[in-house]
């Protein structure tokens, strides 16, 4: 299997992997949140060491070690992205397998296994054409303040959603138009993601626009700016201003 394939492949493994925990065991909450992630989590790391022996590893459910950090090819896995959801059993919820070669987020695959749905870097789809009036996605719980300011800003309408990969597909899935988050993230939130928005030629950055990377030995990513590559100007002007009001 090409990496892509095997992204996918394992994308998809480990969402079905989840979904039949989810409806065959007698576990709730915390509890179903946790088996899954540990599921999931051991599924994928035996399947990358096995198939990808020499390359790095990073996964938000392993200890970090710094092994990874002389390594050019470097998995970034997130087992359940919104354990939250899954364990309320609601759709919005994703599995990221993504591969950073030289800190950039080459290939992706991010499953949706609610909808039913893995979406890859090797096999871009249409994106559907934009309603009139944009649609921005945000946390359902806490909204990113500059997201607020900049939906006001262009009269645009906020779309509560869960977990970050769900947020991302939304774009390429025609459920909105911008994704601006600025309340911290880590590498594998957005490493699978970004790499899918990427490949269906979707403009990806940090909100002051420069480039996100990758494989860093501090994970922590604070801010991302998903969109289509025409706002992307606008928006990030729009940031720039924000930044500099007065707190």
């Amino acid at each position: 299997m090409t990496d892509a394939e095997l992204a996918a492949k394992l994308a998809a493994d480990a969402g079905a992997l989840l979904l039949e925990l989810r409806k065959n065991s007698d576990l709730s909450g915390k509890q179903l949140g946790d088996a899954g992630d540990k599921t999931a989590n051991e599924m994928l790391v035996a399947a990358l060491r096995e198939l990808r022996p020499d390359d790095g590893l990073l996964s938000e459910e392993s200890k970090d070690t710094v092994e990874r950090l002389s390594k050019d090819r470097v998995w970034i896995i997130d087992p359940v992205d919104g354990t939250r959801e899954y364990s309320e059993g609601r759709e919005d919820w994703a599995v990221h397998v993504g591969l950073a070669i030289d800190g950039k987020p080459s290939v992706g695959a991010v499953s949706l296994p609610g909808l039913g749905l893995t979406l890859r870097s090797d096999l871009p789809i249409t994106l559907p054409v934009r309603a009139s009036k944009s649609r921005l996605v945000v946390s359902r719980t806490r909204p990113a303040k500059e997201a607020v300011a900049v939906a006001k800003i262009l009269d645009a309408e906020l779309i509560p959603m869960g977990s970050a990969g769900a947020k991302a597909m939304a774009i390429i899935r025609g459920e909105a138009d911008i994704y601006l988050h600025s309340g911290g993230q880590y590498e594998w939130d957005n490493c699978a993601p970004v790499a899918v928005a990427k490949a269906h030629g979707l403009h990806c950055s940090r909100i002051d626009g420069s480039p996100l990377i990758y494989n860093q030995q501090d994970t922590y990513l604070p801010d991302l700016l998903i969109c289509h590559k025409q706002d992307a100007d606008r928006i990030l002007e729009l940031v720039n201003k924000l930044e500099g009001e007065p707190k």
